[in-house]
């Protein structure tokens, strides 16, 4: 068997291929977040240091890239949430996560309502169903901890944090987010700041 000079060439394509994906999707997470899910697609390609044509080559509509994007995000956010729990107190790793989730959401405000509007751009790909999940192994903790409360679900802390992201979404204070996030966690636990 012999391999000849065009192995090597496939091969380098293949590469070049991969590294301009990664390039995309990592200028598309700049410009998404910025600038919302109808953001430029010329411009992510711009950022990328690619033409359109490639942009299009990898991802033939916008859904099909926003899924990449959320995808990624969210790989990083159920990894955060396997990492939280297995170090560190229940109640700790809950708060944690919450407040990344809600960073997220925040950042790619509107990406998931987009895809559901749209049409998904891979339709095996569920958005939602891993952030349950995670939420879920992290309230469940909580709970047999007894540091949560016992009626509350994973889609209940889930609502919780988009609702605050939708509401505090035109402002770039972060602030007022994080705030409600401390009242909502006060609702989570039980407690009342200051007591009763």
């Amino acid at each position: 068997m012999t391999t000849g000079r065009g192995g090597g060439a496939r091969s380098a394509r293949r590469t070049d291929a991969l590294l301009n994906r990664e390039r995309l999707v990592a200028a598309a997470h700049e410009v998404f977040a910025a600038d919302g899910p109808g953001a430029s697609l010329n411009e992510i390609a711009r950022r990328a240091g690619v033409g359109p044509g490639t942009l299009y080559r990898h991802f033939p509509n916008r859904q099909v890239l926003l899924t990449a994007v959320l995808r990624d995000r969210i790989g990083v956010l159920c990894a955060r949430a396997e990492q939280l729990g297995a170090s560190g107190g229940a109640d700790e790793a809950l708060e944690q996560w919450l407040e990344a989730f809600l960073s997220h959401a925040r950042a790619h405000r509107g990406m998931g309502s987009v895809l559901l509007l749209d049409g998904p751009g891979e339709p095996e790909f569920d958005c939602h169903r891993p952030i349950l999940e995670a939420a879920a192994g992290l309230l469940g903790r909580a709970q047999q901890q007894g540091s949560a409360r016992a009626d509350l679900t994973a889609d209940d802390l889930v609502r919780l944090v988009v609702g605050i992201a939708l509401s505090t979404a035109g402002d770039g204070d972060a602030g007022q987010a994080r705030r409600l996030l401390s009242l909502a966690l006060d609702a989570v636990h039980g407690r009342a700041r200051g007591g009763v």
